[in-house]
């Protein structure tokens, strides 16, 4: 069997990996004409998506890359503690949950990709496909084609590849909210390293953490209507958290900041697959970073769609029982992570409510039962 992956983000080479690792040839096509180095800022790696990373052989690199990052603190924009949570849940072997330059990550696994012999071609843009019955074949805005048994899809939220298998699909829906990010080197901010310190600010959420080499990587969230975009983010920032306690002004004015994005995730789709094609990471179930899951989920899915591809009888049986194991399990993820999204992006009346609830909801939640559900999920080939 031959894989074509559309897509060399994270998903992309940890599903080709997972394939050849139960003997499916795969070849990975990127729509952009060069790789991602230097792209993005940081996201966080759960302590579940480093147990799927350790099946295929690549948790270790990403660890050595990462900010150990167990705990979040969150705090109200007038300095008042509101209560502290797990940042996943450490495994037996006491690994946690890090936080690791988007970059880093992709360079990992691609490279992982390369050494295991995974064919990556760029300026591959996906623009149809024909499933003949026997084979599918792809093809590219370039007028290149390429065939394969399966087609599987991992170009994300905005996924080509989800659009031509069902034009009628739910589109991504926009959380309120604008993401930017960045790092401060020798910061000079106080705090315990690997610690998230989350406020929950009167106009924007803003989250940091040190290392011990004393940089802060910053992150923040700014609610706004989705296309207006102001003439100088850094300058919408600085007044968003003005009126702010904590660092969040200070780190701000203290190093660029690029564009901001508009964080969307993906409402549950009829279906993840028709015929020889199917949706893996976030063209299945984009899900917002609120919740830190993005992309472990994208890799627990490599892991589940090698195992089904291997133990099925063939692609239609593996594509149903994926979807079956799968779909429960990451849509309670994207609507955990958009009720942390709706809080950020909250109103003044909302904020006053959602300062005075948010110690008993965090009480709740602190335990590790009420996070096993999210954390505790191994896969396995």
């Amino acid at each position: 069997m031959k894989a074509l992956i559309v897509g060399c983000g994270i998903g992309g080479p940890a599903t080709a990996m997972a394939l050849r690792n139960v003997g499916v040839d795969a070849e990975i096509f990127e729509a952009y004409p060069e790789s991602a180095e230097g792209v993005g800022a940081f996201l966080n790696v759960a302590s579940n998506g480093l147990d799927a990373l350790r099946v295929l052989g690549a948790h270790r690199q990403v660890m050595a890359a990462g900010v150990p990052t167990p705990h979040m603190v969150m705090w109200s924009g007038t300095g008042k503690r509101l209560g502290q949570v797990a940042n996943g849940l450490a495994l037996d072997d006491g690994t946690v949950s890090h936080t690791i330059l988007r970059s880093d990550l992709y360079r990992i696994v691609r490279d992982e990709a390369l050494a295991q012999g995974v064919a990556i071609t760029y300026g591959k843009r996906l623009v149809g496909f024909d499933d003949t019955g026997d084979q599918v074949v792809a093809h590219f805005e370039d007028g290149t084609q390429a065939a394969g048994d399966i087609l599987v899809a991992a170009d994300g939220v905005h996924s080509r590849t989800r659009a031509l298998l069902d034009p009628g699909a739910p589109r991504p829906r926009y959380s309120g909210l604008y993401s930017l990010g960045g790092i401060v080197r020798d910061s000079g901010v106080t705090g315990t390293p690997g610690v998230y310190n989350m406020i929950f600010g009167k106009r924007a959420f803003f989250g940091y953490t040190v290392t011990h080499g004393g940089d802060a990587w910053w992150f923040a969230n700014l609610p706004r209507e989705l296309g207006d975009v102001p003439a100088d983010w850094k300058a919408a920032l600085l007044e968003a958290f003005a009126d702010d306690a904590g660092p969040a002004a200070e780190l701000i004015r203290r190093g660029p900041v690029g564009d901001g994005l508009p964080v969307h995730d993906l409402p549950p789709l009829p279906a993840w697959h028709r015929g020889r094609v199917v949706l893996t990471g976030d063209a299945a179930h984009a899900t917002s970073p609120s919740a830190g899951q993005g992309a472990s989920l994208a890799i627990e899915d490599a892991i589940v769609l090698a195992r089904c591809l291997r133990d099925a009888s063939g692609h239609r049986e593996a594509f149903e029982r994926f979807e079956a194991e799968r779909r429960g399990r990451v849509e309670r993820v994207v609507a955990y992570s958009r009720t942390i999204s709706n809080g950020k992006a909250a109103g003044p009346v909302a904020r006053v409510f959602r300062d005075l609830a948010l110690p008993f909801f965090l009480k709740k939640t602190a335990s590790q039962e009420s996070l096993a559900w999210m954390y505790r999920h191994h896969v396995a080939l």
